[in-house]
């Protein structure tokens, strides 16, 4: 299946995309400066950050200056490296190595097993970086250091999937203040089995926890995902299958009460950590306290107490049962927390 190559570059204009073309080959010849035609400052910015969410090996530079000369049809742009040129092309080998051996460690899975590889990796081996470094932004925090944000962390499940052959892009979101969303966000859309899905593995990193690896934001359709994620900058396809979300696949979506019930015994009974998503129609104050109610009588059964987790937007509860009684705890679980973003 054919990689998404230059996806951003296919949504500009002509003159737009001269000047893709010249800072993306400027870039990967680590030029000092190379002309650019004149476009305006946001137009500009604007496809240098296309170009390295198209090419995340771009990962040296992420701000530019540039001079412009009267009568003149071009800019002389100067990017602004993070490295010395002799370091770029060290860290650049570096980041090529580690790519292509991570990705032989799943090159005999189908799609969807390369889907899940990739995605545990990052929720596994990637900590969430609240300090801003530059190099968190890109993949070289995430697959070099093992410390990213969300850009870091979407820019590395595209490098894999595009050494995986797997069609995948980078969504961004714009920052909300008003709704106390500082930052851009960035995640993934991927295309498995001909459908197009919302993947956002750093929403799952921020959420998993005790060595349970979280699948809340896996194969999500547009209805799903814009449940707790800001309409998009730039245009992405559209995500309109929602049969196969990861928790749907795995059948711990669940759609009655009793069935809930009966899992929920289970889990006591074995003392395992119950994780599941409602599907039996919007997660209500109303649906939550019936089952916050089967948590608790369950759970009193084996002289236990429920310790509850709820990613409302997403409809998905993490219940652990621990020796003693008392109240059932409650706690919202808010993926993604302390963002730093992209901005």
């Amino acid at each position: 299946m054919a990689k998404a190559g230059n996806y951003y570059y296919d949504q500009l204009n002509k003159e737009q995309q001269r000047a893709y073309y010249a800072i993306k080959e400027g870039l990967l010849n680590l030029q000092d400066s190379f002309a650019v035609p004149m476009l305006s400052r946001k137009e500009l910015s604007d496809i240098y950050y296309m170009i390295r969410m198209d090419c995340p090996a771009i990962f040296y530079s992420v701000a530019f200056s540039y001079k412009h000369y009267p009568d003149s049809s071009v800019v002389e742009m100067i990017p602004q490296y993070l490295f010395t040129k002799s370091k770029i092309k060290e860290h650049r080998q570096a980041m090529e190595s580690r790519v292509k051996k991570l990705a032989l460690q799943a090159a005999n899975l189908d799609e969807k097993g390369k889907e899940l590889f990739i995605h545990d990796f990052m929720v596994k081996n990637v900590k969430y970086d609240k300090l801003k470094k530059e190099y968190s932004h890109e993949i070289i925090g995430a697959l070099g250091n093992g410390v990213a944000v969300c850009e870091g962390i979407a820019k590395a499940v595209k490098i894999l999937c595009d050494e995986l052959n797997i069609w995948c892009i980078i969504a961004l979101s714009e920052a909300n203040p008003e709704k106390g969303i500082k930052y851009r966000h960035a995640w993934n859309v991927i295309r498995i089995g001909g459908q197009y899905y919302h993947l956002d593995a750093t929403f799952d990193n921020t959420l998993s926890k005790d060595d349970m690896v979280r699948y809340d934001y896996v194969n999500l359709s547009d209805k799903q995902i814009f449940r707790d994620h800001e309409p998009v900058i730039w245009k992405i396809p559209v995500c309109s299958d929602n049969d196969h979300f990861y928790y749907k696949e795995k059948k711990i979506s669940w759609t009655t009460m009793d069935e809930v019930q009966n899992r929920t015994k289970q889990a006591v009974k074995k003392g395992k950590v119950l994780l599941f998503h409602w599907r039996g129609g919007y997660l209500t104050k109303e649906i939550l306290g019936s089952l916050m109610e089967i948590f608790a009588k369950e759970a009193q059964v084996k002289n236990k107490r429920a310790y509850v987790s709820v990613n409302w937007p997403q409809a998905v509860l993490r219940v652990r049962f621990e020796d003693g009684v008392g109240q059932e705890q409650l706690e919202m679980e808010e993926a993604n927390e302390g963002e730093e973003g992209v901005g």
